[in-house]
């Protein structure tokens, strides 16, 4: 398969407070997300000026991946401007044929990918006729430049700590909470299946034997079950049970959402400080060269139609494969 180009396709963020409301009433619509909860979030939006983060974190991701690829790169997102619809617009009337398509999510699950894929149908119904092919890049949450970048960034975070609580310091993982349905919607259980078999990895590559798997940010109503436990609800079970130290591993994210820095760098740093826990964050993958390289990597499979490259642990958790012009994976265990 050859491509003239790459598309990377992110989540989106406002750049500015004005932008913040419409942000998020594009991403929780259909959700039925309490209005309060929007509220709260909006008030997290604004500690940061109403500018997500994540905004200047893929365009210096861009920067890298035009580096490493032998390729135009365009950038759209799936809920903020510059909006993958306009993207795949531009990259027809640039004669573009066929691109890969590479997003800032390494998971299975209707969140993580099905969406990804609907945002690209809908992309080039609007483009039309001479729309190009897009071809959505595999899942990549065993391949081993991930697992080699939360090794790296968790090895960095101990260090971080003081030396006497190094030894001692409990590893957390955490990723962002779903509704427990919408897990079993893709799998079943496919997004959590794989974030715990990606913590599995990543704890034995950096050395521990032992670990807590969490889940943040919740939104919907009280009453419907989410994935759990929630990391703040663990961070105060360690606490209680003597822990002094803590190394927050936010595996779901390959960025700085605001979830990381507001959520975990925040809420939950305030959280230990006032129970007495040291607490380290491991960093995201952010624009990591290393990340553009896995995006090269997943594109080399599929030009010279390798074996995809994956870290073999045991009990191994599926992957969807590439998908085509936002037809959904085929494979029994992405059916949404």
């Amino acid at each position: 398969m050859l491509f003239d180009a790459a598309l990377l396709l992110s989540f989106g963020g406002p750049d500015g407070p004005e932008q913040v409301r419409p942000f998020l009433e594009n991403v929780t619509r259909g959700c039925n997300v309490p209005p309060e909860r929007l509220d709260e979030v909006t008030k997290h939006y604004l500690h940061f000026g109403g500018v997500s983060p994540i905004n200047g974190i893929n365009l210096a991701l861009v920067n890298e991946l035009q580096v490493e690829l032998d390729l135009p790169v365009y950038f759209g997102n799936r809920n903020w401007e510059p909006y993958i619809e306009d993207s795949v617009v531009t990259m027809r009337d640039d004669g573009i044929r066929c691109a890969a398509v590479f997003i800032t999510s390494a998971w299975s699950g209707y969140s993580s990918c099905t969406r990804y894929v609907e945002a690209i149908a809908r992309a080039r119904r609007r483009a039309g006729t001479g729309a190009p092919n897009l071809v959505k890049l595999r899942p990549y949450f065993d391949h081993p430049l991930f697992v080699e970048m939360f090794v790296d960034a968790i090895t960095a975070a101990a260090a971080s700590l003081p030396a006497a609580l190094r030894s001692e310091a409990r590893l957390v993982f955490t990723a962002h909470s779903v509704p427990v349905a919408t897990d079993r919607r893709c799998g079943p259980a496919l997004y959590s299946r794989q974030v715990g078999y990606a913590a599995r990895l990543v704890a034995a590559g950096a050395g521990y034997a032992d670990y807590d798997l969490t889940w943040q940010s919740r939104s919907g109503p009280p009453y419907v079950p989410w994935l759990a436990p929630d990391v703040g609800d663990q961070l105060m079970t360690l606490a209680s049970a003597g822990t002094k130290a803590v190394i927050v591993c936010p595996i779901g994210f390959v960025a700085d959402h605001i979830e990381v820095v507001w959520d975990l760098d925040h809420e939950l740093r305030s959280q230990a400080d006032a129970a007495g826990v040291a607490f380290a964050r491991a960093a995201t993958p952010n624009a990591d060269r290393r990340f553009a390289r896995l995006a090269a990597s997943l594109i080399d499979e599929l030009t010279h139609d390798r074996v995809p490259v994956r870290v073999n642990g045991s009990d191994p958790v599926p992957g969807c494969l590439a998908s085509i012009n936002g037809v959904p994976c085929d494979l029994p265990h992405c059916v949404a």
